[in-house]
């Protein structure tokens, strides 16, 4: 099976700014974007790989998916309830990429403590914790 078996999925205010946001700081691609046929900056749903990874997406909106699901973002919930972490080759050149496309940094590159690797972490615009790191725990190898 090609891909990662557990695929995050996100809500943003913004999706078609978060989109060219993860790609462009990130290194996602756009697999699939399912804009509204009214008024395209409601993306119902996105598929973003990097690797053999992938996360879904879609804009926060009112409706009864939303209120079924209690889907929020981290903004309207004032904090942050996961984080995303995502295998790089090079942790330092991708923080230093990344910061360049706007993102926030919030914890340089660094050796991570207790095991082997390095990574760090930083915000999308929309409070969303990325971690992005060298060590591979399917393999265990940086």
């Amino acid at each position: 099976m090609p891909g990662s078996p557990v695929i995050p999925g996100l809500r943003y205010d913004d999706a078609p700014a978060a989109i060219r946001f993860l790609c462009d700081a990130f290194g996602f691609e756009v697999r699939a974007s399912y804009e509204d046929d009214a008024d395209p900056r409601i993306i119902h749903h996105a598929e973003l790989a990097l690797g053999d990874g992938m996360v879904m997406l879609g804009s926060a909106r009112d409706g009864e998916e939303e209120s079924l699901y209690s889907w929020t973002t981290p903004r309207e919930l004032g904090g942050v309830t996961t984080c995303i972490y995502v295998v790089v080759p090079d942790a330092d050149a991708h923080c230093l990429h990344a910061r360049n496309a706007g993102a926030v940094v919030v914890s340089e590159p660094h050796d991570n403590q207790g095991y082997p690797g390095r990574g760090y972490e930083a915000l999308d615009p929309e409070g969303n914790v990325w971690s992005f790191g060298t060590y591979d725990p399917w393999t265990g190898s940086v």
